[in-house]
């Protein structure tokens, strides 16, 4: 019988002067990293994950107050967890189906509308909406019964390569000898910075708004979204019990006010959005969690690998690249990247190790063609209905109800949502 050894994470101390050796490094807390450590561990390979915030376990999330952090989770999200033996252990009490998706043009008629339907792509679901605290508590408990993992409570001070690998110098004083680094370490990754990969950043001048909100009607497993005059866009993404998670962007000024808003300044403003359509579909709406707000910028990596003459390390999530909200695909992406890293390595041919430079390539040249689709579309809708003039918003709100009409364009739109990751 194969031992089962329950991990602990290491806090070593700041005399400590340990080499650790590992075949991959895993740069990064969040639910990319993660699901990266675990999926390389699960494949066999020897993984150290990194994190300052490593030592502080995710609560379960629990009661009727949902976290402020929501996600839709794609299919091919599904996929990766259910692949890493993670799905059927959340808490599905707590995730959300949505079979339908409904989007408004700024002119408040019901012919501006986009109607994504499940039922009409001929699939049980469009997507998931759950808290990241469900999705990273799994994650820590099944990294604590795997034994080719170990987590590190720590910040990485220093790395350099060469021919054969990866050095780690950490804060604590230690080191770590690695043949591939992958870094999930944020939007502002001191990982790709200290390997000289550049990235592109626009700033959109946007703030997103999240909270979450009681309702007196039920949402119908639907999600909404509404362009409004003046760019700002609101999307209410449905909750179980009777709830709804709303991401407003909007201008920084505007974000500040929303935030300063009591419950009945609330309900005045629900009133206007749209003509009142906020209220009509959803009912009265009592706030259940504090209101949030957080910057909105495009970022994407030159490359997602190191530098082409010693390519040691490998990007994913939002180090790679962070988009605009308003496709509620950022996660999913970043995800996509870890499934893309897993099967390439599931399939690696027994004389190439991790960071052999072909497997390298593979990863980078798949992802880049999802990566620059989505940003490009997402970037492209952001800007058009950000645009003031006439003829702009007849542009816009023309094309809602064209694509609404066209079953092919719409299905494509629902297949490019959803994913294709196949696993092996």
């Amino acid at each position: 019988m194969t031992e089962v050894r329950q991990n602990t994470v290491l806090n070593p101390s700041t005399n400590s002067t340990q080499i650790r050796v590992a075949d991959v490094v895993v740069i990064g807390g969040g639910i990319a990293g993660k699901a990266c450590a675990l999926g390389l561990a699960q494949l066999g390979l020897q993984t150290i994950e990194i994190a300052p915030d490593l030592g502080n376990p995710i609560p379960s999330p629990t009661g009727g107050q949902w976290g402020q952090r929501i996600y839709a989770f794609s299919p091919s999200t599904q996929k990766l967890l259910a692949h890493l033996q993670i799905w059927d252990a959340l808490d599905h009490s707590r995730l959300q189906t949505v079979r339908d998706m409904r989007i408004y043009g700024d002119r408040g008629e019901q012919a501006d509308q986009l109607h994504l339907s499940a039922f009409e792509a001929g699939t049980p679901q469009l997507a998931w909406i759950g808290e990241s605290n469900l999705i990273e508590h799994t994650l820590d408990q099944a990294a604590r019964f795997q034994n080719k993992l170990t987590q590190i409570a720590d910040t990485v001070e220093k790395l350099e390569t060469d021919a054969n690998g990866a050095t780690l110098h950490l804060k604590n004083h230690s080191s770590i000898r690695t043949l591939l680094v992958v870094a999930a370490d944020g939007a502002n990754s001191p990982t790709r910075l200290s390997i000289g990969v550049s990235a592109s950043e626009e700033s959109y001048s946007q703030s997103a708004v999240v909270a979450n909100w009681l309702c007196t009607k039920f949402h119908l497993e639907t999600a909404y979204q509404w362009f409004l005059p003046g760019g700002d866009i609101v999307a209410m993404l449905p909750l179980p019990q009777k709830q709804v998670s709303m991401v407003w962007s909007t201008s920084p000024e505007n974000a500040a006010n929303l935030l300063k808003l009591t419950q009945a300044d609330w309900d005045k403003k629900f009133q206007l959005i749209a003509n009142g359509a906020i209220a009509k579909q959803l009912g009265d709406l009592t706030l259940n969690s504090s209101p949030a707000a957080f910057p909105l910028r495009k970022i994407r990596a030159a490359r997602f690998i190191g530098p082409e003459q010693d390519p040691k390390v490998a990007l994913i999530g939002d180090a790679a690249h962070v988009m605009h909200p308003l496709a509620g695909q950022g996660l999913n992406l970043g995800l996509r990247d870890v499934s893309t890293l897993l099967n390439i390595f599931s399939k690696r041919e027994s004389f190439r190790s991790p960071n052999n430079l072909v497997l390298l390539r593979r990863y980078e040249r798949q992802r880049q063609g999802d990566t620059s689709a989505l940003l490009w579309v997402t970037d492209r809708l952001k800007k058009l209905f950000s645009g003031s003039s006439n003829t702009e918003r007849q542009i816009r709100n023309f094309g809602l109800g064209f694509v609404n009409r066209s079953h092919f364009i719409k299905r494509r739109l629902i297949e490019r949502a959803l994913g294709d990751i196949n696993f092996e």
